[in-house]
């Protein structure tokens, strides 16, 4: 990483590493490993920013009280927060409460192609669950969760620790399908509850009323208090970027008496299906869209872009495995979009590009996914997304640097955002 010249490095801590039994000691082992890597980054130039829960909540508290479908959950996560912050914030000054809580719920308990797979019928094949409510039951803990560890870090440790915390979404793009005013409006819905299911209490104090219209008394309510503490509880907003998804309305599934997050919202058929399989749209323009949105909506908040990679095929037919141009002019694109967004560009420049943001993104950070490649949690080993390749099927998990790795290595050093052979153009993977 110092030697690419990357000054960040973001990275999630276990908290089955750090407390295995979800409440009380923490393992001595585990904090040794996290305050290695810590002060190796410091010692580098590198930031850690790091992610408290990233969906690997212990087993034990799923099996004591069915995890983030109990309130319980909060107590404890707000404690194990806590334990981070006290062993860590003196070095941290960047927290995230929670990874991707607006698809963990989705996938975890209305599909249940996720754990803890949690599901009902006809929306997916599990032995247990309810996927009509569960998945807004969890993502209401998971939002009082994060509200009371920001609580609790700004209290206690924010003023002598001088970091900042915030929470990190899923930043799909919804689109319509077609032209039809009824997919447009499909988009718009979606676009509200997959990204104001969150980002709409944490600025308004409540879900959008198209979701409580829609979804009725099986979207949990929040109490006086809880919607005071939940309006301005980030000091950034995180977002893992990748696909423009395209929306098809389809109301004869919304009229049906048993309805999932999908039916509610749009009634498409649920994307996960063409995710695992790898078909993936990416289209740059959609980042531009999703930073205006969030300008436009609510009040054009400080964002970081968490995530933002392509993926490879695990078996290539390539001279040499670290070829990777595509990847190198995929973030080209997006990195030129993102760049665009933020300056203060003339209407015509713009325009060349997107529907753009008129007075500018309040962007402030850029990850790309990933450093490595690592198991990934929809593919596995069938896709790689990391700057730097790793042979999974050797004994030594031998890496080298690929293509797109030594371009944002350079880049990062100075050199020219898009070079002279670049076609600019747009992607589709499959």
């Amino acid at each position: 990483m110092y030697e690419m010249g990357l000054d960040v490095y973001r990275f999630s801590i276990a908290w089955p590493r750090l407390i295995p039994d979800g409440r009380g000691e923490i393992n001595p082992k585990g904090l040794e490993y996290y305050n290695n890597l810590i002060d190796e980054l410091i010692r580098h130039g590198i930031q850690p920013h790091v992610t408290i829960y990233h969906f690997d909540l212990p087993q034990s508290l799923q099996d004591e009280y069915n995890g983030l479908l109990s309130p319980r959950f909060i107590d404890d996560y707000t404690a194990y927060a806590e334990a981070c912050f006290k062993s860590f914030g003196d070095r941290v000054k960047h927290w995230v409460t929670v990874n991707e809580p607006n698809i963990e719920t989705i996938g975890g308990l209305d599909s249940g192609v996720l754990p803890p797979q949690r599901c009902s019928h006809p929306f997916g094949n599990c032995t247990r669950g309810d996927s009509t409510t569960e998945p807004y039951i969890a993502a209401h803990h998971l939002l009082l969760a994060h509200a009371s560890a920001v609580s609790l870090y700004r209290a206690k440790y924010q003023a002598t620790q001088r970091g900042q915390i915030g929470i990190t979404l899923l930043g799909w793009w919804h689109e319509p399908a077609t032209d039809s005013s009824e997919d447009a409006a499909a988009a718009t819905r979606m676009n509200d509850f997959h990204i104001g299911w969150f980002m709409h209490p944490l600025v308004y104090g409540d879900y959008p009323a198209v979701m409580r219209s829609r979804v009725g008394a099986r979207l949990p309510d929040f109490t006086a208090e809880q919607s005071k503490k939940l309006p301005g509880s980030f000091d950034f907003a995180g977002f893992n970027h990748y696909l423009v998804v395209r929306a098809r309305a389809h109301d004869s599934a919304f009229n049906t008496k048993q309805r999932d997050y999908y039916a509610d919202a749009y009634a498409i058929a649920n994307p996960f299906d063409d995710i695992q399989e790898g078909h993936l749209e990416y289209a740059p323009w959609a980042l531009g869209r999703l930073l205006d949105h969030l300008k436009l909506k609510y009040g054009n908040p400080p964002v970081m872009i968490h995530e933002n990679g392509y993926a490879d095929a695990s078996e290539l037919p390539r001279k040499v495995e670290y070829e990777d141009d595509d990847r190198s002019e995929f973030l080209q694109d997006y990195l030129e979009v993102l760049y665009l967004s933020i300056r203060l560009a003339s209407d015509r420049v713009r325009a060349a590009v997107y529907t753009g943001c008129r007075n500018g993104s309040n962007a402030r950070g850029y990850f790309v996914w990933s450093f490595l490649d690592v198991f990934e949690f929809l593919f596995g080993y069938r896709s790689r997304f990391g700057l730097c390749g790793v042979d999974m099927n050797g004994e030594g998990r031998t890496k080298y640097v690929r293509n797109s790795g030594r371009w944002y290595s350079g880049f990062l050093k100075g050199g020219e955002l898009r070079p002279a052979s670049s076609s600019g153009k747009a992607y589709v993977a499959a």
